[in-house]
């Protein structure tokens, strides 16, 4: 009687096994179990995928609105701006006059701001309340300087000297000031600061409700190089703050209200396909435990690894970071439509991410289809060997990160700070503007110069020809040897030879529903080793 129960309770193992490691309709025709995960995955991504796209349009209003905006300061308070920026400063001034000039256009054009700006703008209060300009400025505490003499005698210690200058007093009365009078071998630079409010009207058209922004804006005389160049900066920090009194009248409070019940909805699937997930994954760690111990009693030895973690199904790991990150970014969402949040940036990454991980997982119930799987096969057999592969070669490629940053940084554009110079690098092994970078190379110091070709040419060299090469062959290796498998059939693990032992196979080959079988349940032939590995 007890190697009768053994005997049952392996068998009843094995089927359990059996059943977990099939895929949705394979599971209809074993038990008429409904597949209600991958309709409500099919369903999510219709939902989610909605969802993202009202959002964008709406984030793309608001980053053109900045966008415009700064543009259009600059144009107004920036004396002989081209509309180009200069390299990362705004534009440039190379006399004494040209600075003063630059200074008291900008102060005369904030005086004047509602009679000459074109947009819904009004003035803001700045960090101590109040409304009007600020003017500071950085300089060295004292010093005396003949350059012909070649003599200097300076106090390194800086000095910062700040004035507030109300809409009350214009520009006129302070050209005669002293705070205004710059000693420029000693000065740093000056920074006017002032705020603007504005209101973005064109969400109207979309039948959105309108947001107020606040605009921190900054004007940068830096003269800290004291190169007979002072290079002016223009930032500009916008801030969404929720109207205070919005009274607008038609159809749109209603449309607010459809589209906060389509970001609840998604959030109840959200949380639908969030708790099935869960459970499944539960249910085959109990799962796991269980074969764990009957392989520990009755063969005494543990389960190799591998085999423990095709427990772990992946894919609903994904799906539950997905489901995390859409509710997260769907009640942000409600928030922001709602006009209690103002964070579009981290809402947008949240759902992005979320949307990507979604169609990312739609490749699982593609792989169920031996013709289909062999990308996922593919990039699970390759991985190991191209991480290792990548760790070795980066520590080439910042080697030549560093050395091109230290030698060309000075002469090239495009090697002037690591991030630049990793960019770089990264388009020439894709071979992206090859000419153009050997072409920029400033021909000051020929010793730089045959530097930059002999740097170039090793680098394209052996990355292009070589590093790339084996990278492409580690991949093209495990697609050979997956194929292969798929020919000649799999390696046999401990769990799959457990699961061929089945003797109750037949008991799972019932006809499922005409219905069923049409869409998606009719059988393949081949063997089904392949469903573990892509589980």
């Amino acid at each position: 009687m007890a190697h009768l129960d053994s005997e049952a309770k392996e068998e009843c193992l094995r089927e359990d096994l059996k059943f977990y490691f099939m895929n949705p309709c394979e599971k209809y025709r074993a038990r008429h179990q409904i597949p209600w995960k991958l309709g409500l995955q099919i369903l999510k991504i219709v939902m989610v995928t909605t969802q993202l796209v009202r959002f964008g349009l709406s984030n793309q209003l608001v980053v053109a609105f900045k966008e415009e905006n700064t543009v259009a300061f600059k144009h107004l308070f920036l004396k002989g701006y081209s509309g180009t920026d200069e390299d990362d400063y705004s534009c440039s001034v190379y006399s004494q006059e040209d600075a003063y000039e630059s200074i008291f256009f900008a102060l005369n054009q904030y005086h004047q701001l509602k009679n000459i700006s074109l947009g819904t703008l009004g003035y803001g209060e700045n960090e101590d309340n109040r409304i009007g300009l600020k003017v500071c400025k950085q300089h060295y505490k004292k010093g005396t300087m003949f350059p012909s003499n070649e003599t200097l005698n300076i106090d390194s210690d800086i000095e910062i000297d700040c004035v507030h200058l109300g809409l009350s007093m214009y520009p006129q009365e302070w050209k005669n000031s002293s705070f205004f009078r710059l000693e420029f071998y000693r000065l740093l630079q000056v920074e006017i600061s002032f705020h603007l409010k504005g209101i973005d009207l064109q969400t109207i058209h979309s039948r959105e409700l309108p947001d107020c922004y606040v605009f921190h804006n900054t004007i940068t005389f830096d003269n800290k190089a004291h190169s007979g160049k002072i290079k002016i900066f223009f930032g500009s920090e916008a801030k969404i703050e929720e109207c205070k009194d919005l009274n607008i009248s038609g159809s749109m409070q209603k449309n607010t209200q459809y589209i906060l019940a389509f970001d609840a909805f998604v959030i109840v699937i959200c949380l639908a396909s969030l708790i099935l997930c869960t459970r499944s994954i539960v249910l085959a760690l109990r799962l796991r435990k269980r074969f764990l111990n009957f392989f520990l009693e009755k063969y005494k030895r543990h389960v190799c690894n591998a085999d423990q973690w095709e427990f772990i199904n992946g894919w609903y790991v994904l799906v539950i970071i997905s489901d995390l990150m859409t509710i997260i970014g769907s009640v942000l969402k409600m928030e922001i439509k709602a006009k209690n949040l103002t964070n579009y940036d981290l809402c947008s990454i949240l759902l992005g991410t979320s949307t990507l991980f979604v169609w990312v997982g739609v490749i699982r119930y593609l792989g169920y289809f031996q013709a289909y799987n062999v990308l996922i096969l593919t990039m699970q057999a390759s991985l190991p060997k191209v991480l290792r592969f990548c760790a070795c070669a980066g520590m080439i490629y910042l080697g030549y990160t560093f050395c091109g940053w230290i030698v060309l940084g000075p002469y090239h554009d495009k090697f002037e700070d690591l991030n630049t110079v990793a960019e770089c690098l990264f388009s020439l092994v894709n071979g992206d503007d090859m000419f153009a970078t050997f072409a920029q190379i400033q021909q000051k110091s020929i010793l730089v110069w045959l530097f930059s070709r002999l740097y170039l040419y090793s680098f394209i060299s052996l990355f292009i020809y070589m590093v790339l090469s084996l990278f492409i062959a580690l991949i093209t290796d495990s697609y050979d040897t997956i194929k292969k498998y798929q020919q000649n059939g799999f390696p046999k693990t401990d769990l799959q030879e457990f699961l061929k032992e089945c003797s109750s196979k037949d008991k799972y080959q019932k006809e499922a529903s005409p219905f069923l079988s049409c869409i998606c349940c009719l059988r393949r032939k081949g063997s089904d080793d392949h469903l573990v590995l892509i589980n």
